[in-house]
């Protein structure tokens, strides 16, 4: 404690108070000169012990900060007596569950970030090993044109799964950092669909698949349009992919003083049980997945939604179609 310079002032500035009270005691009544030394120095000492339990006390806080700034959260300091020093020790113990939730939500995020660049690099290999056979097959000079034709569009095909794959991540990567900006605008649901079902018209066309839209065009929901159209083409497409020739897609919107509710249904080939459950997670490729499914639009689709607080339901079974429910509920005036 010597070597601080606060405490020896402290200590230096009573020590000059006694020597003036015993001097003036001393003039005024030399039989008191006992008495007043007896009570100063209980009173010196008293002031010493407190000073001395308080730097104690200071010490272990500060050893505790370093355990702390090690890496240790497991400490507790709490205590349940008042005092300056106990508000004090309750706030770091504060600040360190603080710390301890902070470093385990970081732990998970490294942990999803490994698992996500694991999971991106696996889907880049497969057609860049691809496109990099077909290159140096193109590069033979003796490969028939009809080849080199067929294995140039595979190659574009290849670039365009990749482009998609790339724009994909980063959406989500953004939903996940939380800097996508969801507006909150009045969207109606009809122009959603059309919007939604526009990308779709030639593949649904190809194919020969019948759709009917049911709803009011009053419908609507408070939400951002552009993102909310991306949920619901991703949702479309994989109707229409598991949707054989000639077959039919249903999309039925209506609202009530709850939520505005959105169904999409197919009677393609439906979902197998099993799969349902892991249905919007990243990667998730189910038995009846196509062949060329990386297994990312339905998990782009739930986050999109589930941002923008609603709820997304699916209801499937192998053979008889799909149907996926989109609720969004009204926010309660404040």
């Amino acid at each position: 404690m010597l070597r601080n310079r606060e405490f020896r002032l402290f200590l230096g500035s009573i020590i000059v108070i006694s020597i003036v009270c015993i001097l003036f005691s001393f003039l005024y009544d030399p039989s008191a000169v006992w008495p007043v030394c007896i009570t100063l120095a209980l009173l010196i000492g008293c002031v010493i012990t407190y000073t001395v339990w308080r730097y104690r006390e200071i010490e272990r806080l500060s050893e505790y900060l370093r355990q702390i700034s090690g890496g240790d959260y497991s400490l507790d300091v709490r205590d349940n007596v008042e005092g300056e020093l106990s508000i004090l020790k309750n706030e770091i113990y504060k600040m360190t569950a603080m710390l301890s939730e902070h470093n385990q939500l970081l732990s998970r995020d490294k942990m999803k970030l490994t698992d996500a660049i694991s999971d991106i690099s696996h889907q880049l290999k497969t057609p860049l090993t691809s496109m990099m056979v077909m290159a140096d097959l193109i590069s033979d000079t003796e490969l028939p044109p009809v080849k080199r034709k067929e294995f140039t569009r595979n190659i574009r095909i290849q670039l365009e799964r990749i482009e998609w794959l790339v724009s994909s991540l980063l959406k989500l990567s953004k939903i996940d950092a939380g800097t996508a900006a969801f507006k909150q605008e009045k969207v109606a649901v009809k122009r959603l669909v059309e919007k939604a079902l526009e990308p779709l018209v030639i593949p649904m066309d190809i194919k020969g698949q019948q759709l009917t839209v049911d709803g009011d065009e009053s419908v609507s929901f408070i939400g951002d349009l552009n993102w909310t159209a991306e949920a619901v083409l991703n949702i479309l497409k994989n109707c229409v992919e598991h949707t054989p020739e000639g077959g039919k897609l249903h999309i039925f919107f209506s609202e009530n003083s709850l939520f505005t509710e959105i169904k999409i249904e197919d009677n393609g080939v439906g979902i197998a049980k099993e799969d349902i459950p892991y249905l919007f997670q990243r990667f998730y490729k189910g038995k009846n997945a196509s062949e060329g499914s990386i297994g990312i639009g339905l998990a782009m689709s739930h986050s999109i939604i589930t941002s923008q607080q609603g709820v997304i339901e699916v209801k499937s079974k192998a053979g008889q179609g799909t149907s996926f429910t989109i609720k969004f509920y009204r926010k309660s005036a404040s």
